[in-house]
């Protein structure tokens, strides 16, 4: 995946239950899926893992993999990434956010 650019997104919810979680991943497919330029997009909840090196402060997973930077940062200005933010940042305890170029 050489030139490709990862976005990991990884949201600690207010009121952490099953049903705030499936409603965020709901709404990262709604509106987060299918950007230009998307090679891999998925979105999901914790994983029921205990070792020691996992780090579990967080409720939902976005990953996201583009061809490029540009298209990334298209994606970062693109309306439906702003519709989501807003129909949705009200629920986020906390959000860490990890890009990498891919080699």
């Amino acid at each position: 995946m050489s030139g490709h650019f990862g976005h990991m997104v990884y949201f600690t919810l207010k009121e952490r239950t099953a049903e705030t979680v499936s409603h965020l991943i709901a709404e990262c497919k709604k509106y987060l899926s299918d950007h230009p330029g998307t090679v891999y997009f998925s979105a999901g909840s914790l994983a029921d893992t205990h070792r020691g090196v996992n780090d579990r402060d967080f409720d939902v997973a976005l990953n996201l993999i583009f061809d490029s930077k540009e298209s990334h940062d298209a994606y970062q200005v693109a309306p439906r990434h702003d519709e989501f933010i807003a129909a949705n940042k009200d629920g986020w305890a906390k959000v860490r956010v990890f890009d990498s170029e891919i080699a």
